[in-house]
Parts: structure tokens; sequence; C-alpha cells
């Protein structure tokens, strides 16, 4: 679909752009839609849904800058999430979790559900549940989903990297490089999610980041969805200095296998002590997932049960 939008005020037309044409690259990379910037007028292509929701968000910018000279970034954010609302609304009656890829991910066992309505619902949430279960997968899902309807502005990506006592100096490399093999799981979900490009460009400009449990400490994250995977693998101290990161706006999302934790004390895991200490709380929610929610190759689901079956 193509539409072209005639400008109210070509005089103003710096103030709707922004320095750059920064207000329209991130409509057009919140939305999904192409942008053709022209003297008196804009044109708009892409989806039916994308392209109206873009003209429903510079509509919104003409009437805001009819009493007043600029636009503030939050201001064009805020009106892309106004735009979106309804959608998302209606998106939250279906299963279906929208992503920049072409299919949309759904989940696909009872337990999922209540998980992705329970991340719909509360701005905290702890999802507990051995592997394959899709904890991780589901949670990168609606973050994406998140971001492409412009409900925040920022995605991070965090795991604690236990296996080299949290120093990773020892490990070659810049930062990055040493955290990837840690990080390598919500890579490896978020690539059926977009392609290759865009998660390379939202992470250059910071849209996207990844990092290690350490270097949360002293951030306040606004706007952003947050999640804690192999949280099982966290210290009290850790669990409370990462919880306490959540800022306005954003959502939290912790996941984790109470059963598989890699820490020299169990007994000293932030998410079990979370999972009893918050337990009493409004505003948090806790889903816990089983053996029925295996969505991986059924061979994952038999792996489960025989050693679950097993224990000493």
């Amino acid at each position: 679909m193509e539409l072209t939008i005639t400008l109210e005020d070509t005089g103003k037309r710096a103030a709707l752009f922004g320095s750059g044409d920064r207000h329209l690259r991130l409509i057009k990379g919140t939305l999904g839609v192409q942008i053709a910037a022209r003297q008196s007028s804009i044109k708009l292509s892409g989806s039916t849904r994308a392209v109206g929701q873009a003209a429903s968000v510079l509509e919104q910018l003409q009437r805001w800058l009819r009493d007043r000279e600029e636009l503030a970034d939050e201001q064009v954010a805020e009106a892309i999430a106004r735009v979106t609302r309804i959608d998302d609304a209606r998106a939250f009656d279906s299963d279906a979790i929208e992503v920049y890829s072409h299919h949309p991910i759904a989940p696909k066992t009872a337990g999922q559900k209540a998980y992705v309505q329970a991340i719909r619902q509360h701005d905290l949430i702890f999802c507990v549940g051995p592997a394959g279960t899709g904890k991780t997968y589901l949670a990168v899902a609606m973050a994406v989903s998140m971001l492409k309807h412009g409900t925040i502005q920022r995605i991070i990506l965090v795991r604690p990297a236990v296996e080299a006592g949290e120093k990773l100096g020892f490990l070659p490399g810049d930062m990055q490089a040493k955290v990837n093999p840690y990080l390598r799981p919500l890579f490896d979900a978020m690539a059926d999610m977009a392609s290759f490009d865009q998660i390379k460009r939202l992470m250059a400009n910071d849209v996207i980041e990844v990092a290690p449990l350490a270097f949360m400490r002293g951030r306040t994250l606004n706007s952003s969805a947050i999640i804690l995977d192999e949280a099982q693998n966290t210290t009290i101290a850790q669990m409370l200095m990462f919880l306490t990161r959540l800022g306005h706006y954003s959502k939290m999302i912790v996941t984790g296998d109470d059963s598989q934790v890699d820490l020299e004390r169990p007994e000293g895991s932030g998410l079990i002590d979370a999972l009893k200490r918050l337990s009493g709380l409004d505003g948090i929610a806790f889903i816990r997932l089983d053996r029925l929610d295996i969505v991986r190759h059924h061979l994952v689901q038999n792996i489960v049960n025989a050693y679950s079956n097993g224990k000493a």
C-alpha cells in the first residue's frame, strides 16, 4: 500500500522530521514502513497496517505542532505508542505474537499461553521450568513484539556468566567477544524473529543491548524490556541488584530452571530465593512450566522425564 500525506505547515517541516530526519527514522524503524520525505509531502509505503499506523502518528504529530515549535523524541515515541495501543489490545485478545519476521509466533501449550498473558498484564514476570519449554524464546518474542509496536524503546538481554565467575577477564577479545558464548541462546532466539541486518542495525543503535549481569549495576532502565535468562545461576545479591534496575514503562522477565543450578552453593540461588521472598507481593506474575510444555524435539521431553524419574 502507498499513501501520500500533505504537510499542514511546511514551515514546521524540520520540526516534524526531526534533526537528520530522526523522527521519521524512529517511525520507520518501529512500524516497519518505508518513508520518502518531500518538500511538502510524505510518501508512505508498506503493509496496510503499517502505513495506516504511520499516517496516524504523523497526523498526531502535526496536531501537536500547531501550538509548539519542536518535538522531542519522547513525544514521537508516545505518539507511536498511542496509535499502536488499539492494535496491541486486539493482538492481546489472540495468541499471535507479531515480530519482525513474516510469520507470527504463538504459544503452543496451555502453560505457554498463561506465560504470554502474564507478560501482557504484568511489569515483572518470573517464569520457571525445564529446558525446552519456551521460557526464553517467548520472552524474546514478546520483547521484539513490544519493540515493533512502540510500547518500549529498547530490549536488554542479560545472562549471568557463571562459568567465568563474572570476571570475564580470562577470555580473549573485547567485552562483546567475552560475553557472546553466554548470550548465544538469546541471539539464537532473536534470529527467528528478525533478519540479521535488522538485528545488527538495532544493536548498532543500542536499541538491542546484550550484557552480562555484572554490567547491570547502577543502571535504571526505562521504557525497556529487560530479560534475565538462566536466573537460577544468580546469587541473592545479584538478583536484588537486577530487580531494582526496573524503571518506568518497562517490562522485566526473569527466566530459569530451578532444578539446574550451577552455583557452588545451589541453596544461594537468587532465583529460588526470589520465588520464596516475593511470592506474596501484588503486581508480580509467577509462571511455572513443566514437562508437558516442552516443545522441542520429542526426545527432549523423554530425556527430561528420564532424568526426573531417576533422581537420586
